[in-house]
């Protein structure tokens, strides 16, 4: 009777917005393997943030409700710490239209410990579970606090909970909400880049994922509760939010300053004036800010918008950390106040892949404010994994050890197809692939949108002599388009070839 007393004090109505329209949520916590046994307070909290936001949840644990037809009443679904393998194929097909149809979907903490051999997935939740050390207290940084999901948290926020370490890093493909400082806690094991919120479009759905929520507490959590419900009603889309992947338009888009992941002795400082109201202030000789989220690969120009009633003073732009490779520098002059702005801009050399880094220097005091910067940028190629696939026909993850990451996608036959929803195919003009092929071998039509969308080019696929016997082939590609990748599969007979990986230039 005590924790049933404690239940109902600390769930408090979560709403600072205006009412949304009624809506419905399922959600979902069927288990196959490891069970939280904080799933039913977890339930009861999200119908109780239902309640307070005009949302009414249905919660179950049966897979059935997996079809077209039921889903479509939903607005989104959460996956409440399911564990293992929970939904059939024909489940697995029916979600897989819904959210690319433009439903929504929401991963709590052992939703990444799900559906291991179902690819769709593994891109849907972003990355999936490894391992994770004892509950411990820890500080998570929250790197972008415009998210409806994170706008009311402070820069750092220190909790305790079950952290998790997945297999891969997500960054390249989401857009990071927030973060562990693994030098907070033992047990880290992602070499100091550790996300753990994120969200990304999927198709024209929404995807969401948080690996809070492990401990029963967590639920009663107001700044948890809140974090919850900003991501529920992002992908029911209530509300719009900045989910675009580093990877997606626009390279060279504009970054708020204030926006850091980590830095020494500067901070936001609130001007009318500044994008957003806030600039990076506070600036000394010797400071500096990280910005985990911004690559620096391919990055040729860097432009900021910077104000000084100081003495002015110089960026310097690093890649990797606050110490690493200089890509170039730029001098700010006073600009007789700190509400007037201006851009200063810089050419930038050397060879950077790490995250950027900015340093200050000058003279003494407040030198002066960044409010937002941008990164001019050369298309980089990125390698996708062939198996990385979010929508198919016919094909089949097969296992090589020889392969990228010990996979392909494989038991390719004529007419099969692949498509990868996070690849854009804007600005394309060549592909490679990394195939095998131990049968008759084929083509691989490159294609936007569908399956059935705009061909870009065509590459011969040979017969290589044995699935294990890997080589590369290209084409230049033509047309304009924009869609996502697909790539369609043709040739005469049955195992016409393996897909390992393959890079679009652009």
């Amino acid at each position: 009777m005590i924790a049933a007393t404690l239940i109902v004090t600390q769930f408090a109505p979560t709403a600072a917005h205006a009412a949304d329209p009624a809506y419905k949520v399922l959600v979902f916590s069927k288990t196959a393997g490891f069970r939280h046994d904080s799933i039913p307070t977890g339930i009861q909290m999200i119908r109780d943030l239902g309640t307070a936001n005009n949302f009414t949840v249905t919660a179950t644990e049966d897979a059935t409700a997996f079809t077209t037809a039921n889903l479509a009443q939903f607005k989104t679904v959460v996956f409440l710490s399911t564990t293992g393998d929970v939904l059939n194929d024909a489940q697995q097909t029916a979600f897989t239209s819904y959210v690319n149809g433009g439903g929504g979907y929401v991963g709590v903490h052992a939703a990444a410990d799900t559906e291991y051999d179902w690819p769709y997935y593994g891109q849907l939740v972003g990355a999936w579970f490894k391992s994770h050390p004892a509950i411990q207290q820890a500080t998570v940084k929250n790197e972008d606090r415009t998210h409806p999901a994170t706008s009311g948290l402070a820069a750092t926020w220190s909790r305790t909970d079950e952290w998790y370490n997945y297999r891969t890093n997500p960054r390249s493909t989401v857009h990071v909400l927030q973060s562990l400082d693994e030098s907070s806690y033992s047990g880290g094991e992602m070499s100091g880049d550790h996300p753990i919120t994120w969200c990304h479009p999927q198709v024209s759905g929404r995807s969401f994922y948080t690996g809070l929520g492990h401990t029963i507490e967590s639920y009663a959590d107001p700044a948890y509760r809140a974090l919850l419900l900003g991501g529920i009603r992002y992908t029911a889309g209530m509300v719009t939010a900045n989910c675009a992947p580093p990877t997606g338009p626009p390279p060279g888009g504009t970054i708020e300053a204030e926006s850091f992941t980590s830095q020494s002795g500067v901070q936001a400082a609130g001007h009318a004036g500044a994008s957003g109201g806030n600039t990076l202030g506070y600036i000394d000789n010797g400071d500096w800010a990280g910005y985990a989220s911004v690559s620096t690969a391919g990055a040729t120009g860097f432009t900021a918008r910077i104000s000084s009633g100081g003495p002015g003073g110089t960026i310097t732009i690093r890649s990797g950390s606050q110490t690493g490779t200089v890509l170039g520098s730029v001098a700010v002059p006073p600009t007789g106040g700190w509400e007037n702005f201006q851009n200063v801009s810089t050419t930038l050399t050397g060879s950077g892949s790490g995250p950027l880094f900015l340093t200050f220097t000058g003279g003494a005091g407040s030198l002066f404010d960044v409010d937002t910067f941008s990164l001019t940028k050369t298309a980089v190629p990125a390698t996708v994994e062939g198996e990385a696939y979010t929508s198919q026909s016919g094909v089949q993850v097969a296992n090589h050890a020889a392969a990228s990451g010990g996979k392909t996608v494989g038991y390719i036959d004529n007419g099969d197809w692949a498509g990868y929803a996070s690849v854009s195919t804007a600005g394309a003009t060549g592909f490679t692939a990394r195939i095998s092929s131990g049968g008759a071998g084929g083509a691989i039509q490159v294609r936007s949108g569908s399956q059935t969308g705009t061909l870009l080019g065509t590459v011969t696929v040979p017969s290589t002599g044995s699935f294990d016997t890997f080589q590369n082939v290209s084409t230049t590609l033509s047309g304009s388009a924009s869609g996502p990748v697909f790539l369609v599969f043709t040739g005469n007979g049955g195992s016409l070839f393996d897909v390992d990986t393959f890079t679009l230039t652009k």
